[in-house]
């Protein structure tokens, strides 16, 4: 058992799901850091104010795992090259029109919201209810957010 009650095997194979979450996390911060810097065109103000508020999201969310992880009794990764070798999220480069932005959040988001559905599941299955409401909040807010990107683009 680990040292909140855990067995080794579940708290293992959950740390290596949450590292490579982690792992998308910090790629996708990345990507939209780039469309805040870069963005262009009528909808500027709009999106560069919005980019700065979802980065700063994702920059928590990122902390928040890691602390999980650490919780857990894991040592949450903290390099690039680490994490580049497991994201499920590629990284952008040189995006700076609205909609190629937008569109590109939009489908990394929905990439995070697939793996916190599949960790969600995996640690209600085992009685981890702290990651279980650390999952839960995440999407529930992206959800909003997804909902809100796409009436953007209407």
């Amino acid at each position: 058992m680990n040292k909140i009650g855990f067995n080794m095997d579940y708290s293992e194979e959950v740390v290596g799901k949450l590292n490579a979450y982690l792992s998308s996390l910090q790629i996708a911060y990345m990507n939209v850091r780039g469309y805040h810097w870069n963005i262009e065109g009528k909808q500027f103000f709009t999106l560069h104010s919005k980019f700065e508020e979802v980065y700063n999201s994702l920059n928590e969310m990122a902390d928040e795992v890691a602390e999980r992880i650490l919780i857990l009794g894991g040592k949450p990764l903290h390099s690039f090259s680490e994490y580049l070798k497991i994201s499920e999220i590629n990284e952008q480069t040189n995006v700076s029109s609205s909609e190629e932005s937008i569109n590109s959040l939009l489908n990394d988001t929905q990439k995070l919201l697939n793996i916190e559905r599949e960790i969600l599941s995996f640690a209600s299955e085992n009685g981890d209810e702290g990651t279980v409401g650390l999952l839960s909040e995440y999407i529930g807010e992206q959800e909003k957010m997804t909902w809100m990107l796409n009436a953007q683009l209407k």
